[in-house]
């Protein structure tokens, strides 16, 4: 909710769109503001954005319908995912719902008005082996680690391990490294050389990129001859978005609101493995520095470069 990049975003969205528009996102992103009816953004608790106590609160979540639905229920019972658990402020409850990927679904499954599943990060993994063999969200997002709970002053729980409340996404190098794989093999024919590159995502139970479509995994292959030429290409893994009319949309609010059909799509899929050609005019015996780079761009309305994007995986090697 504080994240300048967001606050840029609602900017826009209440500019554009106007207060329904704005509490589009807010329904995610200050979750407690939207239920406490507090739109003018006034109180602190909508500024702590998404908090222990709102998602501690939920107690059911419905799948029915174009968008998931929540039920919450502001009280000292707080909901978790152990059991014989209690503690000395308030009361601890099991559910299963934390326990299930349906608890990410309403945040990360989002249909518009357009009937365009902007975000569809739940479905997309609804449809994978993953979901079949009882991987959900928490598997890869809230891994489990050793140590004290969330907080010292829970008296008692049988659990030896607790989710690691971090939930690692695109900004992390861990996760990235570990979800997409990729190996280079060159050779030259007819006076070119020839670069294959093998990309894969070995790991993720979801298109990547996935969430907004802004989002982008890049691939940038470049080649520096020792006489002195360089060269550069680049594939753009990315769903594009367009309007009722057509028009691509490049702005974020606008993919959310106005949003109507994809273009293309050329994402990699859970499981997916992709030969990519690139061709360069590099004759045999040239020596050349070839570098294929893949970055992750996930922040289309930042400042800087630094913080658009990520770089995660670099191969490099001589070739003559």
């Amino acid at each position: 909710m504080d994240s300048p990049l967001f606050q840029q975003g609602l900017e826009l969205t209440q500019t554009d769109f106007g207060r329904q528009g704005e509490q589009t996102c807010l329904n995610c992103h200050a979750p407690i503001g939207v239920l406490t009816e507090d739109l003018a953004l006034r109180q602190k608790v909508t500024w702590e954005g998404i908090t222990c106590e709102y998602c501690h609160s939920i107690r059911e979540i419905s799948l029915a319908g174009p968008n998931p639905k929540v039920k919450v229920e502001f009280s000292l019972v707080k909901s978790g995912p152990l059991k014989d658990v209690s503690a000395p402020i308030h009361g601890v409850t099991f559910s299963p719902i934390y326990t299930s990927a349906a608890i990410c679904a309403p945040c990360h499954d989002y249909q518009n008005s357009f009937g365009l599943r902007v975000l569809a990060t739940y479905s997309e993994w609804k449809n994978t082996h993953y979901a079949k063999e009882g991987w959900v969200c928490q598997s890869c997002h809230m891994y489990k680690v050793a140590g004290d709970l969330v907080d010292s002053k829970i008296m008692k729980s049988t659990e030896a391990k607790v989710n690691l409340h971090q939930m690692p996404g695109s900004h992390s190098l861990e996760q990235l490294t570990k979800t997409i794989k990729a190996r280079m093999n060159s050779s030259h024919k007819g006076g070119q050389l020839e670069l294959t590159l093998e990309v894969s995502n070995v790991a993720a139970g979801h298109y990547v990129p996935t969430g907004s479509p802004m989002r982008q995994l890049i691939l940038e292959v470049r080649v520096d001859t020792y006489d002195g030429k360089h060269y550069r290409q680049e594939k753009r893994y990315r769903r594009t978005v367009a309007d009722s009319e057509g028009n691509e949309l490049r702005l974020e609010p606008l993919a959310f609101l106005k949003g109507a059909k994809v273009i293309s799509d050329t994402r990699l899929a859970p499981g997916e493995k992709r030969t990519e050609t690139f061709r360069f005019a590099v004759p045999n015996g040239v020596q050349s520095d070839v570098q294929a780079v893949l970055s992750y761009f996930y922040s289309p309305l930042a400042q800087t470069e630094l913080q658009k994007s990520i770089t995660f995986l670099t191969i490099r090697r001589l070739v003559q």
